[in-house]
């Protein structure tokens, strides 16, 4: 669609929901209230129309670059990618779906009571991944770097307290594939995410920010297990004193 002043709000979330996370910051209602335009919001909200605007367009342009050949790049350059990319996009995007589940187990939970199930399997994932990711960027990655690091400067590499990065590996693998055991259930609840016919905007929403979050997921994990993990793993290999 030709994005304009005049385009509401409930058309423009309608068309990428992506850019329901631009109208949530603003604390825009584009769901009750969709029906009105950006100029009309901006006006109400003293919002600068071309700054709404520009982060609208972000937001549509906001799609990760799959044309990159993971294998070829170092394992520092990874792990640096993960934190920047995937990890931040999971502490970004997992409080605002949190939101909108418990919206809409609050609000439809007495129709559709398998929203209290997805709303406490997200919950419980998204708490796990964030102790996860903190393990992954305060242990495991450090370590890896430093492998690295080591390797490109030619010195040795002291033991690590969990003796070989396969230990470490071993559990981050364990909880990937939790993860997605999980986020198979919360698919089967909600139909391969698609949203009832007669659902609101925020349903819709939800769900599809729930989809694009496996989609996501699924790329983080994959990298890790299938990339990161046997380079870092092989790279421990190379030094000479037995670890």
């Amino acid at each position: 669609m030709k994005l304009s002043n005049k385009s509401t709000i409930g058309e423009i979330v309608a068309d990428d929901f992506r850019t329901a996370a631009v109208f949530t910051k603003y604390h825009i209602d584009f769901c009750c209230k969709g029906y009105r335009t950006i100029q009309e919001v901006c006006k109400k909200r003293d919002i600068d129309e071309i700054v709404l605007i520009e982060y609208i367009r972000d937001a549509k342009r906001n799609t990760a670059n799959q044309s990159f050949d993971y294998k070829t790049w170092p394992v520092d350059v990874i792990a640096d990618y993960l934190t920047k990319t995937h990890h931040r996009y999971i502490e970004e995007k997992g409080p605002v779906i949190l939101q909108y589940l418990t919206k809409l187990a609050g609000v439809h939970g007495p129709i559709h009571p398998e929203l209290h199930e997805i709303h406490t399997i997200f919950s419980k994932s998204f708490l796990d991944l964030t102790a996860h990711m903190k393990r992954e960027e305060m242990v495991v990655f450090p370590f890896i770097i430093k492998m690295k690091n080591a390797q490109s400067k030619g010195t040795d590499l002291d033991t690590p307290p969990f003796l070989s990065i396969e230990n470490p590996i071993a559990t981050l693998k364990e909880d990937h594939e939790t993860t997605s055991e999980r986020f198979r259930r919360i698919a089967a609840l909600t139909n391969n995410y698609t949203p009832p016919t007669e659902s609101c905007n925020t349903y819709k929403v939800a769900f599809a920010m729930l989809e694009e979050f496996e989609k996501d997921l699924r790329k983080h994990i994959h990298l890790e297990n299938n990339t990161l993990f046997p380079k870092a793993i092989e790279l421990e290999k190379t030094f000479e004193k037995v670890l």
